[in-house]
């Protein structure tokens, strides 16, 4: 049976809990691959540029094979999708331990890893929003505070592991860990609603368009075929229109500040740690920074999604968002200035609680610009959207510090990259509302008018706007016709 709704509930807090280990398992284990940069650094002989790859090469597969971990959850199951995932990442993480060069580790734990962590980690997020409407950043708030519990616990056992077993050894127990992806996946059970299936009808009554989106779509005058409507069966919305956001104003501005975001936030993740040791740190006040980070990011993620949650704040979600990359943005510009462990605590302390929040936001803030009955998908393509910015920040980033001696152009730029990114989005937001002030004509001014009617299989839609002068035009040539 079709659920009418999101049950806000029940099972849905095992779905969140999943979530949880989900990102545990990747974007934790993800971050915590820059502890491994000095020991892969030292052991293989190579500059900055070419080992800060490997972890460009990561993020930028999770990212990159996104669209294939949302295809395989949307036309397989979620829960294959998730365990194949698991399987795949802790081969490439064992396969790692046994690396003989940077160009072994760039395969098997860029490669192999990434794609791995690719089919986990979109899949599972779209589920709980599946899950979750009400409470919905709630939910996301402590299923993607996974990340930063998992690298302030994992940031010094990692540490520990290397001191312990050199870092062969520590890779492979992060792959037997890893593993653990299977139970989640196994937490993911399906369910089904009545607003992913509809007939055309249906559709046509239905408003899956946001409010953002409906004025441009009302200046629209189309005649085309909907939809095969073939009798007494249903339709899947998602399966005939898919990428359709794709065309969405809204969300092409969206996709274009994430491309800068996505640029700003990977290198800060690669270099605290070399960064923390060049400046006199030791290394376990360096992996403890991380540590930091990781439980402030906690913070981030629950309470700014208990605060959008709140009333007062629910319809300002887009600004909080924007507002939480800005913030990041400004804490990188500071950094290079913080040389002593006693200040970079407090740069941990800001970044990571910003970096909470906006990551908290992100899938909520692409499910207000497609819906969500196309947020697997659109999620799919937001985190691909990440994969170049992510492989290329991280060498670039290498390149400056190589090229200057220091880190300053670095976080320079990173700070920059993101401050842009928010600017951008407030932009648009102000020219979008500037607009709807002084065209009024354009949504008050005119009527629009649907028509809907079938012809055999298929189901036609007329979209059209009538002024008044066509109207009464209308309505005297039908007169005459009649008096005929």
């Amino acid at each position: 049976a079709r659920r009418a709704g999101p049950p806000d509930g029940g099972w849905g807090w095992m779905i969140v809990a999943g979530c949880f280990l989900v990102t545990i398992c990747t974007r934790a284990v993800t971050r915590c691959i820059s502890i491994f940069f000095v020991e892969f650094q030292a052991y293989f002989g190579q500059d900055y540029a070419r080992t800060a790859w490997i972890h460009s090469i990561v993020d930028c597969a999770t990212m990159l094979c996104a669209p294939l971990g949302s295809l395989i959850s949307n036309h397989v199951s979620c829960q294959v999708g998730i365990m194949l995932g698991g399987l795949l990442a802790s081969t490439g993480l064992i396969l790692s331990s046994f690396a003989t060069s940077l160009e072994h580790l760039y395969l098997s734990l860029g490669v192999l890893t990434g794609l791995g962590f690719a089919l986990c980690y979109s899949p599972a997020i779209a589920m709980v929003g599946k899950y979750f409407n009400k409470r919905k950043a709630l939910a996301y708030g402590i299923a993607m505070s996974g990340s930063g519990i998992g690298t302030f616990i994992l940031a010094p056992v990692v540490q520990l592991l290397i001191e312990q077993f050199s870092w062969r050894g520590a890779l492979l127990i992060l792959g037997g860990f890893v593993l653990n992806l299977c139970v989640c996946g196994a937490l993911m059970r399906p369910i089904s609603l009545k607003e992913d299936c509809k007939t055309a009808p249906e559709l046509l009554e239905q408003n899956y368009v946001p409010e953002t989106e409906k004025q441009d779509l009302k200046r629209m005058s189309i005649c085309s075929p909907l939809i095969k409507l073939w009798p007494h069966e249903c339709l899947c919305y998602c399966s005939w229109k898919e990428y359709d956001f794709l065309l969405m104003p809204g969300f092409m501005v969206l996709a274009v500040s994430i491309l800068f975001m996505a640029y700003g936030c990977s290198p800060l993740f690669v270099y605290l740690v070399p960064y923390a040791l060049s400046v006199g740190v030791s290394h376990h006040q360096a992996a403890f920074l991380m540590s930091i980070l990781g439980v402030i990011d906690i913070v981030g993620n629950i309470t700014f999604g208990w605060l959008t949650d709140r009333r007062c704040l629910k319809k300002h979600r887009y600004f909080c968002y924007l507002f939480a990359v800005g913030m990041d943005g400004l804490s990188c510009l500071f950094l290079p200035v913080l040389q002593s462990f006693p200040l970079l605590v407090p740069f941990s302390f800001t970044f990571g609680y910003f970096d909470g929040a906006y990551v908290t936001l992100i899938p909520v803030v692409t499910a207000d610009a497609v819906g969500t009955p196309l947020l697997s998908s659109a999620l799919g393509v937001v985190y691909f959207l990440h994969a170049i910015p992510y492989l290329v920040s991280p060498p670039v980033a290498g390149w400056l510090v190589d090229t200057t001696g220091s880190y300053t152009a670095s976080f320079l730029l990173c700070g920059f990259s993101m401050i842009f990114s928010s600017a951008l989005l407030c932009f648009a937001r102000l020219a979008k509302k500037i607009k709807r002030t002084h065209l009024p004509s354009l949504t008050g001014n005119t009527a629009l008018k649907q028509h809907i009617w079938t012809n055999g299989a298929i189901a036609y839609s007329v979209t059209a706007e009538l002024d008044q002068r066509d109207v009464e035009f209308l309505a005297v040539d039908t007169n005459s016709f009649s008096n005929r």
